[in-house]
């Protein structure tokens, strides 16, 4: 599985690369068939409290899956993207079990 990290108008630091990457290799356990991952973090204008947005695409043959989330840090809008993907994919996982 391929994870691609993308930071808009800023540096992602090293640990918060390190913290995205294990999350995100944790989806493997709900979907196998994973292709790749693509994170998109950045800082919504106006500087506000709950200014750190993530976006995750999550690609399978076929299917596309997306969560995107708006927190105080970048580390608890990743955890909760993560969460709202694994409920698609434990769905969709359901709903090609049933076909």
């Amino acid at each position: 599985m391929e994870i691609r990290i993308q930071s808009i108008h800023f540096d992602a630091a090293e640990h918060l690369q390190t913290f995205i990457q294990k999350k995100v290799s944790k989806l493997e356990k709900f979907y196998d068939e994973i292709n790749s991952v693509e994170v998109v973090l950045k800082i919504v204008k106006p500087e506000t409290a709950t200014n750190k947005e993530a976006g995750i695409k999550v690609y399978v043959p076929n299917y596309d899956f997306y969560a995107n989330k708006i927190c105080d840090s970048f580390e608890e809008a990743v955890t909760l993207c993560i969460e709202a993907l694994e409920k698609q994919l434990m769905k969709h996982k359901e709903k090609m079990r049933k076909k």
